[in-house]
């Protein structure tokens, strides 16, 4: 291997622009080429970067170590599988996939190439104020988990039009659960367990796409910890909060630092429990003023790729069980199942 890697991304919008300038402050790599179907309008990149407007041409033209992918849904299982067959380690956006049925096929093409790093985007775990709960709850300090209460919503389904793909279940997979909530649930696997009971009810009562609006759980661990979970495109604000409730005190995370700004503080309350004392309880407020987690996943990807250290968070194992996740939520409510046939095996 050269003493840099050779590093493409596939996918130039929004996400894919925030990868990339993180990817040129790394001196470990070189970004060498770059696909998006509008690379012709784009004045912001260096000139000796190899520009393709079709990513199937960039991954079979351009030798390179890994690829980037920040590509819409019903294209990403397909780079990802055809990069991981050219010999690329890949990062990728989430969701990893439509529905678990395709992310099987790219698990498959991933188990038979070992020696190559796969990695999905989740980086709200990179977040400060997850980073900071996290630590408290591994210290043991505030006790063991009871339940965790989140909701994370939009102001609106989508910024788009009706025509846009996000709105179409054959390209997007799913609407607000799968494109946003999907990221809460995978911080409530994050700090508990794995949920083996959902009861769900999704709906599409608003905006009336073939894509959920709205998505409500209730679920509940093999030890009994108990989620109660609320995706939302009809809060008309952009709102992030996660509750969690332990046997010595609580947790609440509120607000999420974003390049939009529009989630409001991102800060950490911790509520220490005081029987004799009730409803006056000792709190801490901790306040973040940073987002450090673009930089902090992608760094540690390229670092896993360096030093050979295996993918821990973001593996596709533990793609997967979000994923799966997301789709008991959808399963479980019988009427959206009819509605839309949401495959049940996988």
């Amino acid at each position: 291997m050269d003493k840099f890697l050779r590093v493409g991304i596939a996918g130039f919008g929004a996400v894919g622009k925030i990868r990339f300038e993180i990817l040129l402050q790394n001196k470990a790599l070189k970004v060498v080429s770059i696909s998006d179907q509008n690379i012709e309008s784009r004045s912001d990149l260096q000139p000796k970067i190899v520009t393709y407007k079709d990513f199937e041409e960039m991954i079979s033209n351009e030798t390179l170590d890994a690829l980037f992918i920040a590509l819409p849904n019903y294209l990403a299982a397909k780079a990802t599988m055809l990069a991981l067959n050219k010999g690329m380690h890949v990062f990728c956006e989430k969701p990893p996939a439509r529905d678990p049925l395709e992310f099987k096929k790219v698990i498959e093409v991933a188990r038979k190439n070992p020696e190559l790093k796969l990695m999905y985007g989740f980086n709200h775990r990179y977040h400060p104020s997850v980073k900071k709960a996290m630590e408290i709850i591994s210290s043991g300090e505030l006790g063991n988990i009871l339940n965790l209460r989140g909701e994370y919503g939009k102001s609106a389904i989508i910024k788009f039009s009706k025509n846009e793909w996000r709105a179409k279940r054959e390209f997007s997979g799913g609407g607000i659960l799968l494109d946003q909530g999907i990221h809460l649930l995978d911080l409530m696997r994050y700090f508990s367990e794995d949920f083996t009971s959902v009861h769900s009810v999704v709906k599409n009562s608003y905006w009336n796409y073939d894509v959920e609006d709205n998505a409500y759980a209730l679920m509940q661990t093999e030890s009994g910890i108990v989620g109660l979970f609320h995706s939302s495109a009809t809060l008309w604000r952009h709102s992030f909060r996660l509750e969690i409730g332990l046997t010595k005190g609580s947790i609440l995370l509120s607000g999420i630092l974003s390049s939009t700004k529009s989630y409001g503080n991102e800060t950490i309350k911790l509520t220490w429990a005081n029987p004799e004392k009730l409803g006056e309880p000792e709190e801490t407020t901790f306040a973040f003023h940073e987002d450090t987690s673009w930089a902090e996943e992608t760094n540690l990807f390229i670092d896993c790729l360096r030093k050979e250290i295996n993918i821990q968070f973001g593996s596709f194992e533990e793609a997967r069980k979000t994923l799966e996740l997301v789709y008991q939520i959808y399963n479980s409510d019988k009427e959206w199942n009819q509605k839309y046939l949401i495959e049940k095996n996988f």
